[in-house]
């Protein structure tokens, strides 16, 4: 098994489901997640959306809920392993909920799709809790082993969409303000016009510039956002 450390130490407190902003089109697949970081009889969800939707962060809260719950978790991204996949995916268990993040990374790795075959069939006949995602929907991912797409088949689904603009902006105001950190929007205009509007990585860039200014005492302004960015 891979050792686990609380999850507080590992990631921020904005990957929590009180902190994940639906928009329009995800508040589904937040309740299915959710429902399954409370289910105490088991069962698989798969979550699908392309890169920066929020599916780490749909995983990370559920691990955080079901530990705050009293119930064991575990986390593993596939993208982050270093090494065999198959031996990553085998060496994780024990918990009553597992999340695996990236798992479009098995699709024609024939041992990693085995590994992941076997740790589902363990994980349902235990009655715990699997959280799979993917950018993909089951019936796209290239897996090669009939049985392991008939059972990520057979996941419950929960889809997730990009928030748009207008959305990205909300989020990126609110978690700005929970810093105590005020945007006005000329400087959200710059940064949408200069960084990846990917919300993930928006939010690091957030991280960045709250301990910047809070390192310098100054206030948030296009001119120190350029001599942050210059120095980076």
């Amino acid at each position: 098994m891979i050792a686990q450390l609380p999850l507080a130490l590992r990631w921020p407190r904005r990957q929590r489901f009180d902190q994940f902003f639906p928009g329009a089109t995800n508040a589904a697949a937040l309740a299915i997640v959710e429902g399954a970081a409370a289910n105490a009889h088991g069962g698989c969800v798969y979550v699908a959306g392309p890169a920066g939707s929020g599916k780490t962060h749909l995983l990370i809260a559920a691990c955080q809920a079901a530990t705050d719950a009293g119930v064991s978790a575990q986390y593993l991204s596939l993208r982050h392993v270093r090494g065999s996949r198959s031996d990553a995916i085998a060496g994780v268990g024990g918990s009553h909920l597992l999340a695996l993040d990236d798992i479009d990374l098995v699709a024609g790795d024939a041992e990693a799709e085995l590994a992941l075959f076997a740790t589902y069939n363990r994980y349902l006949d235990a009655g715990g809790v699997l959280l799979l995602a993917a950018q993909a929907l089951p019936a796209a991912m290239p897996v090669q082993l009939p049985d392991l797409r008939s059972r990520l088949g057979a996941c419950t689904q929960a889809r997730l969409t990009p928030l748009d603009d207008g959305e990205r902006r909300h989020v990126l105001q609110a978690q700005a303000r929970h810093r105590g950190i005020v945007f006005d929007a000329a400087v959200l205009d710059w940064m949408f016009a200069r960084y990846p509007r990917d919300l993930g990585a928006l939010l690091d860039l957030l991280d960045r510039v709250d301990r910047a200014s809070l390192a310098a005492q100054r206030r948030v302004t296009i001119p120190f956002l350029r001599s942050l960015l210059r120095e980076g």
